[in-house]
């Protein structure tokens, strides 16, 4: 049965939505929270009380409809109740990721125009201060929801949300109507996120998403993927991401979906165990640690349980091949292993942001998880492809939502070309850049530079790769490197992988090893290690790895197998410019920065000699003086070019 959702027509803003939630329903739990051990519940009263506070505080400081409003921060209650405050007095929202370094920070502060920001805690404030000096836009106010180690500071910037909550006291005694009259001025068509892109090549760009347009967007998803008031969503993925904000903040408005905050990133496990979420969204970086997580604690299990496990794996993903599910292996082994999970009650499940190997897939569709992809943009108000629960295809990212429209490109005689689409929630465009909007949006269309097919017997969409990503061989072979890197890290014991190989005569591997997996691994079999770069360069742990890599040659084409493999001697780190916030290779970066290990690769040198230094989040640094080993796997093919007017096929589909 298809549930009763808000009317978005008549409330076409996040405010009057909050505003309708709160008349009709004032005592629902809204929002939860867990602090010290304890979850704290916010009614949509509650919810509405603290808007008010906060919108009737920005608007006595002067902030005016128009401008807008930065938020940095965890995953906090205090961060939705200061985007809704902003959005009420008509100002636009930039969330900042709550780990972006300080340049990142004062690029989107000037960029963004951001003159008032509402900060989380102290590290935020320092933050905010440093780049302060630094910025061509004057921040005149950070207002700060944490006030411990507070008392040290003195800024005629810094406020305190008491400090605000006396000046909202103060506007609404002189003007009792204020809040309700500024809700009322809102409208659909005004812009109300200023949401960053992934910027996997340069600074991001802000696309302006409407409320109005944003709302009935997020109304078709649910059409899609229906939830309801009683139904508990745990929000982890950082809000500045704009699939976070379909879910934790216009999904709950119109759904009433209870939004669950963790206590630290690090309890999230033992949090969602507690909740029981009947929906999560998670990055296919923390599935793939969850998989990871299960294979290595069946190592440490007992023969026999590590048999039942094999076992009841073989039952589930033969009986997920014939399109059922298997009760014996979930009596045995799955039913346990999703109450461990916190997964009892799952309903939907969903993976974006980046692909998910088929392989991870299947892993959790086995187990029972009702595990389904997205995709999509932010300029497109997040997904618009969805799997349905009873159209699951493990190659794709499903079918395009009722109000969305996609179509290929260009496309070459496979089928492949440029993915084009369409939503009821395309952006307006990109802030204070007319150019890059010219660019991505043409007739209404965004052409998203991903590469992609239609499947005919099922109408499915198949994402490929970036087409800039997508690489040829000098044989001539065509590949995916984030094809054969999801199905690396489908091993327990590989975090990261970067394929190599575009024009050049066979494909290799940089490898980042899962450190805590392999560290164990270590452990049980008396390798001695000190750190992470100790125990990349162990001759046993390249033996491993080699036998994990050969798994994945061994599912390939010939042309696209594994020559050589590299074991890098750090993590590859968003701080370092090598992945994206939301954990996305920027290749452009890694072929800069490891170019001489690169260069040895395709020389065929045994080692290559590294002395760097590396940075840490706390500003100490060390350096790093070892000897990697280049580890062949299969013997480099003799030096042949196919002649360009050759066609090549793209296999790795």
């Amino acid at each position: 049965m298809q549930p009763e959702y808000g009317d978005v027509v008549l409330h076409d803003t996040f405010p009057k939505m909050l505003v309708h939630n709160a008349t009709h329903w004032p005592g629902e739990v809204a929002l939860r929270e867990k602090e010290f051990g304890i979850w704290n519940e916010f009614t949509w009263a509650d919810y509405l009380v603290r808007v008010r506070e906060i919108a009737l505080g920005l608007h006595g400081l002067g902030v005016r409809r128009g401008e807008t409003v930065g938020l940095i921060g965890k995953n906090r209650p205090e961060m939705l109740w200061g985007e809704l405050a902003a959005h009420a007095i008509g100002c636009m929202t930039l969330g900042i990721y709550h780990d972006a370094l300080n340049q990142e920070v004062a690029y989107l502060l000037d960029h963004g125009q951001v003159r008032v920001v509402l900060a989380e805690d102290e590290e935020q404030v320092d933050k905010l201060l440093e780049v302060a000096e630094t910025c061509a836009t004057r921040i005149d106010r950070i207002v700060y929801f944490d006030p411990r180690g507070m008392r040290k500071y003195d800024d005629p910037r810094l406020m305190s949300w008491e400090a605000l909550k006396a000046v909202a006291a103060k506007v609404e005694a002189d003007d009792p109507g204020r809040f309700a009259a500024e809700v009322a001025l809102g409208k659909g068509d005004d812009v109300a996120v200023l949401c960053t892109t992934s910027g996997t090549v340069s600074n991001p760009k802000m696309a302006m998403l409407q409320s109005g347009p944003f709302l009935a967007h997020c109304l078709s998803y649910l059409r899609a993927d229906p939830k309801l008031p009683t139904d508990n969503y745990v929000s982890v993925l950082p809000l500045p991401w704009i699939m976070e904000q379909v879910y934790a903040v216009a999904q709950a408005l119109i759904s009433r979906i209870t939004v669950n905050f963790v206590e630290e990133p690090e309890t999230m496990m033992a949090d969602l165990r507690e909740i029981g979420p009947t929906f999560v969204l998670l990055a296919p970086r923390v599935w793939e640690q969850i998989a990871a997580d299960v294979r290595a604690r069946v190592m440490d299990a007992t023969p026999f349980k590590q048999k039942m496990f094999a076992w009841g794996m073989k039952l589930g993903l033969a009986a997920l091949d014939q399109r059922r599910r298997s009760r014996l292996a979930d009596f045995v082994l799955f039913k346990a292993l999703r109450d461990r999970l916190g997964f009892t009650y799952l309903k939907s499940a969903a993976t974006g942001g980046a692909a998910l190997g088929p392989d991870t897939f299947r892993f959790f569709q086995a187990m029972g998880v009702p595990l389904r992809q997205i995709y999509g943009q932010t300029e497109l108000s997040g997904a618009y492809t969805i799997h349905r629960a009873d159209d699951v295809d493990f190659d794709s990212v499903g079918v395009p939502f009722d109000t969305s429209e996609v179509r290929i490109d260009n496309p070459d005689a496979n089928g492949v070309g440029e993915i084009v689409a369409r939503s009821a929630g395309t952006f307006l465009g990109f802030y204070r850049n007319e150019e890059a909007t010219r660019a991505d949006l043409r007739d209404g269309w965004m052409h998203t530079g991903d590469a992609g097919y239609i499947k005919q017997e099922n109408g499915h969409l198949v994402v490929i790769d970036r087409i800039k990503d997508l690489a040829v061989t000098a044989t001539g072979t065509r590949f995916s490197p984030m094809f054969i890197e999801n199905k690396l890290k489908f091993s327990p014991f590989i975090a990261e992988a970067v394929i190599l190989g575009h024009e050049k005569p066979y494909l290799t591997a940089i490898i980042c090893i899962r450190y805590s997996i392999v560290a164990k691994w270590a452990e049980q079999r008396g390798i001695a290690f000190t750190n992470y770069t100790s125990l990349a360069a162990q001759p046993r742990v390249y033996q491993m790895l080699r036998g994990e890599v050969a798994k994945v040659n061994a599912s390939l084409p010939e042309p696209q197998r594994i020559h050589k493999l590299v074991l890098l001697y750090k993590e590859l780190d968003a701080d370092d410019g090598e992945l994206t916030r939301t954990r996305k290779v920027r290749r452009g970066v890694i072929n800069e920065k490891y170019a001489d290990i690169i260069d040895a690769i395709y020389a065929d040198r045994p080692t290559v000699h590294v002395d760097t230094t590396i940075t840490f989040q706390d500003g100490t640094r060390s350096r790093i003086r070892t000897d990697l080993v280049l580890e062949t796997l299969i013997e480099p093919p003799q030096p042949s070019r196919r002649a360009p007017s050759e066609p090549a096929e793209l296999e790795a589909r």
